[in-house]
Parts: C-alpha cells; sequence; structure tokens
C-alpha cells in the first residue's frame, strides 16, 4: 500500500489542524477547497502568502480553447485543448500591521488553526502574529453562499494582544492571474471596464481572443464592506479599496468583505455592471444573516444526503468530506454544466466533463437529488448530440462520438491514446440513460430524447467495428480500455462487451417505442445489428475461467503487485511508459468494470474468477478503482478486501494516498465512497427495476445508515450489529426484496441482519 499523508485530525464533520503545513501548503489548499456550483476555489489565504502554494479561484462554464500542440501532427486531432482558466483573485487583502506587510510564509505564527466545518461549508482559519511590540491575533470566516450563487461573503477580525497596531488592509479584486499550467507569462484576461468607490467598486475582464471561434467569457466582479474605505486605487486589471483602524490592546477591529460575480454565460456584457448593483442591493451586507442562512441550506441538503456511520470516525470524516465537495461542485442547477474531474481545486484535466459522470455520479445523484437532477446530466450530453456526430465524423465514422474532454461537446483533448482510442466512454453515456430509466421506472426521457442518443451511439459501433473473415467474428481494433496502461490494443473485453450492449439495448427500445419516435432504422441496418450483436468477438479463457482483458494480455509477464517493492509504487511516479505499457499492471477496473455494470449478467462464479485473477495485479491509481472493487468484493463476501479497498475511496483525498492531491481533488470519484457503502455494504441493487438489498456491517463499525430516494419514496436504511431497518418516509408502500426475501414496505421494517 502507498505510504498516507493524513495533514488533518479526525473528526466527523471537520476538517480541522493546528499546523501551517509550509511544506504541504498546495495539499492543504486543495483539501480545504470550498464551492457552491456557480464558482469555487482552492484553501488560499486571504493575506499575501509567498511560500510555494497555488492560486486558484473557478468560475462554472468559464474556459479557454489553447492551441493544440503535439510533436507530429495527425488527422483527426482537436485543433484546441480546452482548459479551465483561473479567474478573478476576488479574496485578496493586503494586510499590515505598524507597516509590515503579514506574510505566514515569513513571519511565523502562533496558535495557529485552519478548519473547514463541512455541515455548514465555512472555512475559518485564526492565529496570532508578533511584529515589533505588538502582538495582533487575527481570525478569519469565509464561504461561497448556496443561497445566493453569485455572492462570497470574508469576514477578518483583529485584536490586539498586547501593543499597539496600526492596522491596514487594502481589499482587491484581482484579475491580475495565471494558470499554473500556462506557457511563461501567458495571460487570459484582459480589462474591459472598471468603477472604484468607497463603497461598490467593480471590475470587468474578458478572455482574450481566440482563433478557434469559441466565445470570449466576460466576468464582472464586485466587492462591499462593512465600511466605507479610506483610499481607493486601481492597477491594470485590479481595482484596490483600502481600511485602516488603529488599535490599542485588548481593543478589536471586524471587517467583512462581500463579493458578488457575475458572467456572461448569464448575463450580457453591457448589463453586468448594472447587474452586481442589483444583486448587492438584493442580498444586503449583513454577513450573521448569509451566514444563517448557509448553516441553513447546507442542513438541507444534509438531511437527504448524509450517510452515519458508528465506531469509526475515519470513515465517517471521509464520506461526509467527500459528499461535500461533491454538492460544492455540482448539484444540478444549471443543464450546462457538468462535473469535472477537479471539480473548483485545480487545473488538471483542463476542468473539463469526463465519462466519470455518468459511470459513477449518475447513481449517486438518482438517489441523493431530485430525478430532475440527474436528468439535467443527461441533457448536457442530449443537447450535445449534434457536436458528437462532428466528433465521429472527424474520425471518418457514422453516429456519434461522445468526446472523452469537453465543454461544448466538441472533442477537445489532444492525447491520441485517450481521445480516439477510449471510446468505451461512448458505452457510458447510453449506460447513463439506462441506469436513470431502469431506477426511476420512468421511461419518457427515453422516448423523448435518450433514444436519438442510443441510436446515435449504436450507429458509431457498427461502423467502427469490423468483420474478421477469418474468426468469423466482429472486432474492434486500435482502442484504449479503461486501463490506461495498455495503449491501442486489440478486442478490449469491456469496450466490446458495451458496443454488443448498446446495439442491444437501443434497438429493443427502438422496436418498443416505434410509433412514437420520428426517426426510423431500416430493416437493413436493423439486421446488420443483429449480426453484430449475434457475431460480436468478447475473448475468454476457458482454461483460466475469465474474461480477457484483451487479445493479448495473457501474453505479459503476470504477476501480482504485491510481488513489487513499495518503492516502486505509484507506477506512474516512478516507471518510464514503456515500461508501464509492457507491464501486467491495470490502473482501474477494466473487465471488472463492466462486471459491475452489467452484474446481472454474470454469476457469483464468474465474478469471483475474474476478481482472483485480475484485482491482484490492480495498482489502484486511477482514483475511479477503489470503489468498483469495494463493490464486487462485498458481493462476493470478502469483507477484508471490501473494506480495504472503501477506506481507500473514502480516504483517497484526505490522506494523500496517490501522491497527487495537492493538484486538486479527484472530484467524480469521490463518488465511490457513497457507491462503496450503499452499492456494497448494503449490496442495493436495482437489476430489471427490482430494489433489493443484503447488507452486511463493517466489522470496525457499530452501524451505519443512509438515506435513498426511489421512484417516489424517500427511504431510511439503518444497519446494526443484528437487524435492518427500512422506513418508509414518504411515498406509497414499495414491493423490494432483502436476502433475496420479498417484503412489501408500508411504514417500517426490521429484518435480522444475515452475518
Amino acid at each position: 500500500m502507498n505510504q498516507i499523508k493524513r495533514l488533518f485530525d479526525i473528526d466527523p464533520w471537520k476538517l480541522h489542524t493546528s499546523t501551517l503545513a509550509i511544506d504541504d501548503r498546495r495539499l492543504q489548499e486543495s483539501l480545504t477547497s470550498t464551492g457552491n456550483g456557480y464558482m469555487g476555489m482552492r484553501g488560499n489565504f486571504e493575506e499575501q502568502y509567498s511560500g510555494d502554494h497555488h492560486l486558484g479561484t473557478y468560475l462554472a462554464g468559464v474556459w479557454y480553447p489553447d492551441k493544440t500542440r503535439v510533436g507530429w501532427w495527425k488527422n483527426g486531432y482537436p485543433e484546441y485543448f480546452g482548459k479551465v482558466i483561473n479567474a478573478v483573485n476576488f479574496l485578496a487583502m493586503d494586510i499590515s500591521i505598524n507597516g509590515q506587510l503579514l506574510d505566514l510564509a515569513t513571519i511565523p505564527p502562533e496558535d495557529f488553526y485552519l478548519e473547514l466545518d463541512m455541515q455548514t461549508g465555512i472555512l475559518r482559519r485564526s492565529f496570532t502574529v508578533t511584529i515589533d511590540d505588538a502582538t495582533v491575533a487575527f481570525e478569519f470566516e469565509r464561504f461561497l453562499s448556496i443561497v445566493h450563487q453569485q455572492l462570497a461573503a470574508i469576514r477578518v477580525n483583529a485584536t490586539v494582544i498586547s501593543g499597539e497596531a496600526q492596522l491596514v488592509i487594502t481589499s482587491k479584486l484581482d484579475n491580475l492571474v495565471q494558470n499554473e499550467d500556462s506557457n511563461y507569462d501567458e495571460r487570459f484576461w484582459q480589462e474591459v471596464a472598471h468603477e472604484v468607490s468607497p463603497t461598490i467598486s467593480t471590475l470587468t475582464a474578458r478572455t482574450v481572443e481566440n482563433p478557434f471561434g469559441v466565445e470570449q467569457f466576460v466576468v464582472t466582479s464586485g466587492m462591499n464592506h462593512s465600511q466605507e474605505s479610506d483610499q481607493l486605487a486601481e492597477h491594470e486589471l485590479m481595482v484596490e479599496q483600502t481600511f485602516s483602524q488603529h488599535l490599542n490592546e485588548s481593543e478589536s477591529w471586524t471587517l467583512d468583505k462581500f463579493v458578488v460575480i457575475v458572467t456572461s454565460r448569464d448575463i450580457p456584457e453591457e448589463q453586468q455592471e448594472k447587474a452586481v448593483h442589483d444583486l448587492f442591493a438584493e442580498f444586503g451586507c449583513d454577513f450573521e444573516a448569509h451566514k444563517q442562512a448557509q448553516i441553513k441550506a447546507w442542513a438541507k441538503r444534509w438531511e437527504l444526503a448524509d450517510v452515519v456511520i458508528e465506531g469509526d470516525d475515519e470513515a465517517q470524516q471521509g464520506i461526509r468530506f467527500n459528499l461535500f465537495q461533491l454538492f460544492s461542485t455540482y448539484y444540478g442547477e444549471d443543464e450546462r454544466l457538468n462535473i469535472g474531474p477537479k471539480g473548483f481545486t485545480g487545473e488538471k484535466y483542463g476542468g473539463a466533463t469526463y465519462w466519470d459522470t455518468e459511470a459513477y455520479a449518475v447513481p449517486l445523484y438518482l438517489a441523493l437529488a431530485d430525478p430532475s437532477v440527474t436528468e439535467n446530466l443527461l441533457k448536457y450530453r442530449y443537447n450535445q448530440l449534434p457536436q458528437a456526430f462532428f466528433n465521429a465524423s472527424q474520425q471518418g465514422l457514422k453516429g456519434a462520438l461522445y468526446p472523452m474532454v469537453t465543454f461544448t461537446g466538441v472533442e477537445c483533448h489532444n492525447e491520441w491514446e485517450i481521445t480516439f482510442e477510449e471510446i468505451h466512454r461512448n458505452g457510458a453515456i447510453a449506460y447513463a440513460i439506462y441506469n436513470y430509466t431502469n431506477y426511476t421506472g420512468d421511461e419518457q426521457y427515453l422516448k423523448e430524447k435518450g433514444l436519438e442518443v442510443l441510436v446515435a451511439i449504436a450507429r458509431f459501433w457498427a461502423d467502427r467495428v469490423h468483420y474478421s473473415k477469418r474468426n468469423q467474428c466482429y472486432m474492434i481494433h486500435g482502442v484504449t480500455g479503461p486501463n490506461e496502461y495498455e495503449n491501442n490494443i486489440n478486442n478490449n473485453w469491456y469496450t466490446n462487451t458495451l458496443a454488443k450492449w448498446v446495439l442491444t439495448y437501443a434497438l429493443e427500445n427502438y422496436l418498443k417505442f416505434e410509433e412514437e419516435v420520428d426517426f426510423t432504422i431500416s430493416q437493413e441496418e436493423q439486421e446488420k445489428w443483429l449480426d453484430i450483436i449475434e457475431h460480436m468477438y468478447l475473448p475468454q479463457d476457458e482454461e483460466l475461467g475469465i474474461f480477457v482483458q484483451h487479445d493479448t494480455f495473457l501474453d505479459k509477464d503476470l504477476m501480482p503487485v504485491a510481488e513489487l517493492d513499495s518503492s516502486q509504487l505509484p507506477l506512474n511516479q516512478n516507471w518510464s511508459w514503456d515500461h508501464i505499457l509492457r507491464s501486467c499492471f491495470i490502473k482501474q477496473a477494466d473487465v471488472l468494470q463492466g462486471i459491475y455494470f452489467f452484474g446481472d449478467h454474470y454469476s457469483l462464479e464468474e465474478k469471483q474468477r475474474n476478481f482472483d485473477f485480475y484485482e491482484p495485479m490492480t495498482v489502484h491509481e486511477s482514483s475511479l478503482s477503489p470503489s468498483i472493487h469495494a463493490i464486487l468484493a462485498a458481493e462476493l463476501g470478502m469483507e477484508e478486501k471490501a473494506i480495504e479497498m472503501y477506506e481507500r475511496t473514502a480516504r483517497l483525498d484526505l490522506d494523500n494516498y496517490n501522491n497527487d492531491t495537492e493538484d486538486g481533488l479527484h472530484i467524480t470519484s469521490m463518488t465511490g465512497s457513497w457507491l462503496a457503502i450503499v452499492q456494497g455494504f448494503a449490496q442495493m441493487k436495482t437489476d430489471n427495476g427490482q430494489l433489493s438489498f443484503a447488507p452486511f456491517l463493517p466489522t470496525k463499525w457499530t452501524s451505519y445508515a443512509f438515506h435513498i430516494n426511489y421512484r417516489g419514496r424517500l427511504i431510511a436504511i439503518n444497519v446494526t450489529s443484528d437487524q435492518v431497518t427500512f422506513e418508509k418516509l414518504s411515498g406509497e408502500p414499495l414491493d423490494f426484496t432483502v436476502y433475496g426475501q420479498s417484503y412489501l414496505l408500508e411504514d417500517t421494517l426490521n429484518v435480522p441482519l444475515t452475518k
């Protein structure tokens, strides 16, 4: 197992520490990131910090198309690489004490304390510094409002412990920012306008021009404070308001800063400055009132979403941290948005949309939010169907190819083996439609929009396969499966399985709703699909009794990860790419991903043989990997392995398992901890529209409890050492099964725990 790095104390509802992690400041910043679905930021300090860190503030849907740069241009490459861009730093405050600038990298603080309250979304920090003869205690408190998404609130309190201090705070809107991944001094913003006044000051900036016809975004930020400023200043891409206060011993000063952000995604450029003023008038500048509204709004979210674990505070902290960060990133309000793998916490992966959403996030949002939230995720892809046709045509193929990485639906990733070989993501888009329909029982979306997407994806697969005359079957060559530690392979079992399933599911539903849709699939095309379905090559080995990951996988030098020296892990940080590609080691669930998706298609014996073969060779260096293994291990009765994998997915970032959290959190994979508990430990399944459970209680836990929304019912599930309690909180009675036995849930049902 990789060595873990834990920066925060264990607490069921909070991340807190009394250590300023100067050597791990980037990691600390990632872990204390906050967001509200509209905007978000890393856990940066308000005041200047000259030590190594990563300054990052990001706005949902605001990005830039950067020119694709490759050594050898291949036909079909996208013209640009999409990237999230660092936006206005509205936290910025220069704080000086008796003329000396406050900087915790050069002035060691005493009594340092940092806390992220996951129950309320409030970030707090406090410390004491001594400069000359003045000792001053500072307290910072801030949050991004989930009640008013354009609003951020920051409070600074200073108290002189001894001596006297002349305090000066220069509060800024600073758009003179850069990306970590930009070239040299490359900047992405140009100033449009600004306004400075003792009360509300504003700054309007536009993204620089691009040669690809992608819209330029315009953002206006405004700041207001709890008192009028003494002095005003303006610079390139920056406005400032300065506040001064002389404090004697035991005296305190509090300054509240309120920020409003609007973007051209919602408000035209010429209306933005007025909109900022109007929103300040609407919201008001009462820090305590906004804080109480924030606390109340988060309490409502937790009322449904919380997973309560008794007996294991590490596990409890892990699941709550992941749920908090997920809902800080996306809560379904805007169908134009999706869930980026890093959310608002960093720039890696370009801040764009991946297949992670459909494969890993949809099941959680189905259970923990209104069905409209998941439907918005599906609409996001439906609305981008024309771009998916374009992506396929760029490769000379029919049908629709959904992008690996996108902001608009057009592919904007420039690694060939990822972008054009990892086509299995097309199947995940289709699977999400099935998952939604099967879970909710509502076929309306399937008929009105989903079937059109399914047929377009099916046509892609029908064109992408080729017929092998020698083997008399259909094959798919030149792909990368979920295991990205192998590229340009032939007949990835998972990819071929998905292709066959999509053709089957699309055709079945077309025939079911043929009279209700406004498009046709010719008889000739239907017969072609049926032929592919019947003769698709799915590699397997009868002697081992397994599905073979791809044609030549068994020719590798097969060995378990346990035989590697632990100093070699993570492989991607220690081995050359050539070494990784030739090895047998698996980055994440590949064959097992397919078994997870289509669990009702395979016997327990088939699942066990494949798990026993592939898991020992899996290094879990994708954040998406542990949850799938936890779910399958739980089903197979491998409790120790299931718990190990749960702990890895639940605390992946909190314990920095893969030594990469300093770049940002693994947002989409955070669903894995919930999936591991609900689909793993509780064995919740919805095979063929039938809800079922078969819970077990992990050894270290004394109980666990969660809620689910299911087909108009709200159900509470509580698992203790001797029984499982199901309580229907709303909705009609429900037929379901527990440990294979049928029950009718009318009110409350207690079932003995099977051990």
